[in-house]
């Protein structure tokens, strides 16, 4: 037997049709036998496979399509034979091409739901992460001397003062660009002079402090997340708990501080800033004297509006380092989870932030700071 594949039937005493196959059944050796299969019909009772010496997949495969379609049965199997021929069969299911697309109304619903689902999920864990955070700081109270204080002045230097020259620009620019659309519109009105209201009042009681938040959030919280991430991934942070320093204490404390810290001292910065900038534009476009400009803001603003913003400022800090370091320290697998939590870091901050801010004018609102 030189192993090229065949078969013939043969008819035993009984009348049962048999097909004999001999040969290997394998890839190699199989040849046409698929084809000349294929045009011999299906008028058999039993295979033979007695006379068959290596078969491969592809022969098992061959033998169960040919036994599936004629419905005749295998005999003469050996037993690796047979383990073969069970495992091609049991593959044997059809399989879609092309999948059945979904519902329309139900791919959105399981999106919407998923994302509502994600969303109180990863609340209830910000949550937590303060929680954690204010255990950690009520530590440090009583224990002072834990307090890395190189570490806070650090992230004061890199989250306030290397922040102010983007921050001044950005504000400066700001103030001008309120006054001037002011300006447009209130001239129509012959009203030019309520620019210098309408400059003072948004200035620091809305946009100072809520552009210098947004700021913030998207050059020290996605730092915040980038740092803790790159950490985790190194394995550094759990370098730290081994020997027994709580990565809270070292790393999230003192970025938490200097947000909380520094957001009050950068919003009422920022608010100047854009004063400034208001009030120049207002000189050269108005005619407004800046002694005239500055005295009408001391009328027309009252020290409510200040203390709005110096009220908001910390509670917006808070929420940049928390949302800043719970995504640093969520943080696995691979590089590319630090740039998507570092996203989610700065997405968050400023989602949240909006939102409280909404919540704080309708608050001050229905205290009578009007």
């Amino acid at each position: 037997m030189d192993g090229t594949s065949d078969f013939v039937e043969e008819v035993t005493g009984e009348g049962v049709s048999v097909l004999r196959f001999s040969g290997d059944l394998s890839i190699a050796a199989i040849g046409d036998l698929p084809e000349r299969l294929r045009d011999y019909g299906t008028d058999f009772q039993q295979i033979d496979l007695s006379g068959v010496g290596y078969m491969d997949t592809v022969g098992a495969w061959l033998i169960y399509r040919t036994a599936r379609d004629s419905g005749a049965e295998i005999i003469g199997a050996n037993e690796d034979a047979k383990r073969l021929i069970a495992a091609v069969s049991s593959s044997d299911n059809d399989v879609d091409v092309r999948p059945v697309p979904p519902n329309p109304v139900m791919r959105v619903l399981n999106e919407v739901g998923e994302a509502v689902t994600t969303a109180f999920s990863t609340l209830g864990d910000l949550i937590g992460f303060f929680g954690a955070i204010l255990i950690s700081l009520g530590t440090l109270i009583l224990h002072p001397g834990r307090i890395r204080w190189n570490a806070v002045i650090q992230r004061f230097d890199v989250v306030g003062v290397r922040a102010l020259g983007i921050i001044g620009l950005m504000s400066f620019l700001i103030g001008m660009v309120i006054a001037q659309q002011g300006a447009v519109q209130l001239r129509q009105f012959g009203a030019e002079m309520f620019t210098v209201n309408l400059v003072g009042r948004l200035t620091f009681r809305e946009l100072g402090v809520l552009m210098t938040a947004i700021m913030v959030a998207g050059r020290s919280g996605s730092a915040f997340a980038a740092q803790l991430g790159t950490m985790k991934l190194t394995e550094e942070i759990d370098a730290m708990r081994t020997i027994g320093v709580s990565p809270v204490e070292a790393l999230v404390l003192p970025r938490f501080l200097s947000a909380v810290l520094m957001l009050p001292l950068l919003g009422f910065y920022s608010s100047i800033i854009a004063i400034i900038g208001g009030g120049l534009l207002s000189w050269v476009e108005l005619g407004i004297t800046p002694a005239n400009f500055f005295a009408r803001i001391r009328e027309v603003v009252p020290i409510t509006d200040v203390y709005i913003g110096l009220v908001k400022a910390p509670v917006f800090g808070a929420i940049i380092a928390v949302s800043g370091c719970y995504q640093g320290m969520q943080v696995k697998g691979n590089a590319e989870e630090v740039g998507a939590r570092t996203t989610a870091a700065v997405v968050q901050a400023i989602f949240l932030v909006i939102v409280l801010d909404a919540f704080f004018a309708m608050f001050f609102s229905w205290i009578g700071w009007n």
